[in-house]
Order: structure tokens, then sequence, then C-alpha cells
């Protein structure tokens, strides 16, 4: 019985304080209630007993000094009426109606009663039952008693009032009138009724209020503390400013926990600059180093290339081919050379032939995963952008949009000058992949980040740094059910004015 009454205890206090709040005070406010209410009751029924007392006193004193006379000439029958005349009265019935009247001589023996049935003439009092035992031995104590005597016995039903019968201060006996306790009865009901009424109306009124308090506060306290929990996986949202917008102690325990999240964040966002700022130095020295490498025999294939096209009577087709490999080796050192950031690339502009080898270059991928592409490319003859980098966006972005396409997918590009702006070159690249979630649009452009199995995750983190190095902007989205790779760059000195997506 302890221990289940221990379990029922802990599950009471463990519960949320969303409910533990509101239940305990409704508990202690219905306890006050109760309590309260059963002081009232418990008032209430003293002050009838008063009444009643003060009532059957001042009848006591009338039939007193009305039976006195009777009883000095031992006129019985003439008391007998005295004492039955509060009993045959026709008025209305009243809590306070007397039950039984009677006058005890001095010998303890009743001189006349009301009810002579059940209390006879010269019956000796003590005789009559436990309530008269005990009246006739406080009548029969010498004390200095305080009159009208007012005797309440013990598992009794019945309240006596005894008043002594004088006469010129000869004491001639005792009148002794008996109220039933069940006369309280009518009236003590109905101001438990009107008492229990008006303990419900305040239950109604203030429980409703209770709960509403008790959820208000609680609320903000359950809610601190599943972002309190949440800490250890990622730095939680700050709690909104409406939920409690108090200045008590809870008020402050809530701003501390707002300065807390964003000095957090704070702290997070340096780390993360941090760390990136070591990977990104890793990797510039890895690339100076990479790019030291590759220059060195790609000077030496540039200058090879050369020698081939001032021979005489040379293949047109292999003439051709010999100025394919000559643009890609350009772009190969225009590349490494942006990825160096050190001075901005000086190059040829942007012409068609560059978007025609772009398009030649991803045929096999293309083919390959059976993509349909869709190829839109509104240019005239030369943009003045630099050609060797530019290919390499679009080469980097279709690349990607084929590989996160499902195989049999759909990409397509536009390139162009849109007509809110003349000075900015945009390129839209779209797949119909997987779209892309908030964790990885927001990694998406840092070094190894890759969206796919197998991936490296630098394509992407080049060419963001070739349109960073060229002043222009780069974002990714997801829309219409595909993933968009939009890229605005300046054209020449003019700055592009066209918004970032």
């Amino acid at each position: 019985m302890a221990t289940h009454f221990t379990l029922t205890m802990r599950w009471l206090f463990d519960l949320s304080f969303r409910h533990k709040i509101p239940l305990w005070t409704s508990f202690l406010i219905s306890v006050s209630i109760f309590v309260v209410g059963a002081a009232l009751m418990t008032r209430a029924y003293q002050d009838m007993k008063t009444a009643v007392v003060i009532s059957a006193g001042n009848l006591a004193h009338t039939l007193a000094n009305t039976l006195a006379p009777a009883l000095l000439h031992d006129n019985v029958w003439r008391a007998f009426e005295i004492a039955r005349s509060p009993i045959r009265a026709e008025s209305a019935k009243t809590p306070v109606e007397v039950d039984a009247v009677v006058v005890l001589g001095r010998d303890q023996r009743i001189f006349v009663s009301s009810d002579p049935d059940t209390l006879p003439m010269l019956t000796d009092a003590a005789t009559l039952g436990p309530d008269w035992l005990q009246l006739s031995e406080r009548l029969g104590t010498p004390s200095e008693e305080t009159w009208p005597l007012v005797l309440e016995p013990q598992d009794s039903g019945y309240l006596y009032l005894i008043l002594p019968i004088t006469d010129k201060d000869a004491q001639l006996g005792h009148l002794v009138l008996r109220y039933a306790k069940s006369v309280f009865h009518p009236w003590f009901i109905d101001t438990i009724w009107q008492g229990l009424g008006i303990g419900l109306l305040v239950l109604a009124v203030l429980i409703p209020i209770n709960w509403y308090w008790g959820s208000r506060m609680a609320t903000p306290l359950v809610d601190l503390a599943q972002r309190m929990g949440m800490m250890l996986k990622s730095v939680p949202d700050p709690l909104p400013p409406d939920l409690y917008p108090y200045r008590d102690e809870l008020g402050q325990l809530f701003a501390a926990y707002d300065r807390m999240v964003l000095a957090l964040r704070d702290k997070a966002a340096l780390e993360n600059e941090m760390v990136k700022s070591e990977r990104l130095a890793a990797i510039g020295q890895l690339t100076a180093g990479i790019a030291h490498e590759i220059n060195n025999p790609l000077a030496g294939l540039m200058t090879t290339v050369d020698t081939l096209k001032l021979q005489r009577n040379l293949d047109p087709r292999a003439l051709r081919q010999l100025e394919l490999i000559d643009r890609g080796l350009m772009q190969i050192r225009d590349t490494v050379a942006a990825l160096l950031v050190q001075t901005k690339v000086q190059a040829r502009p942007l012409s068609p032939h560059d978007l025609e080898d772009v398009h030649t270059l991803i045929q096999p991928q293309v083919g390959k995963r059976r993509i349909r592409l869709d190829w839109s490319a509104a240019m005239p003859a030369e943009l003045p952008a630099p050609a060797s980098l530019v290919r390499q966006i679009l080469i980097n972005l279709l690349l990607n949009a084929i590989q996160a396409a499902a195989e049999g997918g759909h990409v397509s590009l536009w390139l162009g000058r849109k007509a809110e702006s003349a000075s900015c070159l945009s390129i839209e690249v779209r797949n119909d992949g997987t779209l892309l979630g908030d964790e990885q649009l927001a990694h998406l452009f840092e070094p190894f980040a890759s969206t796919r199995a197998g991936g490296h995750g630098l394509g992407l983190w080049v060419t963001y740094q070739i349109v960073t190095q060229l002043e222009g902007r780069i974002a990714a989205r997801n829309v219409d059910g595909q993933v968009e790779f939009v890229v605005n760059l300046p054209l020449g000195e003019n700055p592009c004015s066209t918004a970032s997506p």
C-alpha cells in the first residue's frame, strides 16, 4: 500500500508543469474552500445554538417568574398549565420550539412536566436516563453557576437550559427546558446548501482562471525545457517574444535563455568561420601547389599546340580539333589562375564557339545517361565576359545537373541577358533530380560538401570561387519540383544590377 502511494505521488510530481501547476493549484483551492466551508458550518452551528439559548433564556425567565407563585402555593394544576403553554402555542413552528418543560423541586423530583407520560410527576429526575442523571448531579453539586445553565450531555440528542425558580431570594426549585437538537437540522442543512452553492460558484470562477494562468506560466517552461534538451544537437531558436511578456522571475529566466541562445549562435558562427577559414587556407595551399605543378606541363602543351597549328597543309578537321584543344588548355590555365585569387583574370571575350565547345564536351555524359537536354543560349557574336571562366562555370553546372538528374531525366540551360538588366549575363541550369534539403542548401558551396554519393564536393566550390572572383552572384533553390542554379555575371566593367535570386 505504501509503495503504491509512493509511486502515485512520484507520478504526480513527474507530471509536466503544464498539468502539475493547474492540478496542484486546483487541489489547494478545493481544500481551502472545504476548510473554510467547514469552519463556516461550525460557526453557523454555534450561532444557531447561541440563538436557541438566547431564545430559551428569555422563555425560561418568563416561565420562572410565572411558575414561582404556583410552586409557592403548591398549585400543581396551575403549574401544569403554565408548563404546557409553550407546547400548546399555535404559532408557527420555529427551530427554537421547546420540546419539553419540566419543573424540579428542591429534592430533584419532578413537580410538574409538560409531558407526564414520559416524564411522570414526583419521579426522581436521576432515574429518567443518563441526561437527567448528569443534570441531577450538576444541580446537586454546590457551585457558583451562571444562570441560565446550558447543558449539552455527550452523545445526547437534546440540549437543556436550566434556570432556578426563586421567590424573595428563596429557591423553590428549577425550571428545565429541553430542546431537541434535530430542530437545528433544517437551518443547518439550509446553511450547508447555501455554503455548497457559494463554494461551487467560487470553484467555477477560480478553477478556469487557475488553469489559464497555470498554462500561461507552464507553457513557456515546457517550451524552454524542450529547447534546452535540443542544445546537445543544435542551437535552438529563441523563445517567441510574446510567449511571456512579463518581467518577473520567469520573464528574467526566459530573457537570460534568449541571450544565451544568441551568444551560442554567435559562437557557433565564429567556429564555423574559423573552420571554414582553416579549410580554405589548407585548400589554398594545396591549390597553389597543384597550380604550380599544372602550369609547367601546361605551358609545354600550349607551346606544342601552337607549333602544330603553324604547320602547313594541315587537315581542316585536325585544325578544328587543335583549336578545341587550345581553347581547353587556356580554360585550364584561366581556371587555375582564378582559383589562386591573386589578380583579376584577363581573358578573351565569350564567343558562340565557346558555347559550342561546352555543348560538345558534355554530349558524352548526356548520351551515357540518356538525358534530354534543352539548350537555349541567346547571345551576339561576342560578350565582354571571360570565356574560359564562363566555360568552366557552364561545364561544372551542367555536369553537376546531369549527374543529379535521374537516368533518362531532364536538364535545361538558359543563357542570355534579361530585359531588366542589359549589363548582366544570366545563366540558369535546371535538373529534375532529388530536391535539395535546407541543410544541403546552407552548405552547398563549401568544399567537400557533395550532394551525391561518390562526389568530391569541389565542383560547386570551384564554381562559387570563380563567380565570386568575377564579382557575380550564384544561388541554388528548389522551384517547380526541380533544382535550379542561377548565376549572374557582370559584363565588362559595368556592375550587374539584376537582383540575386
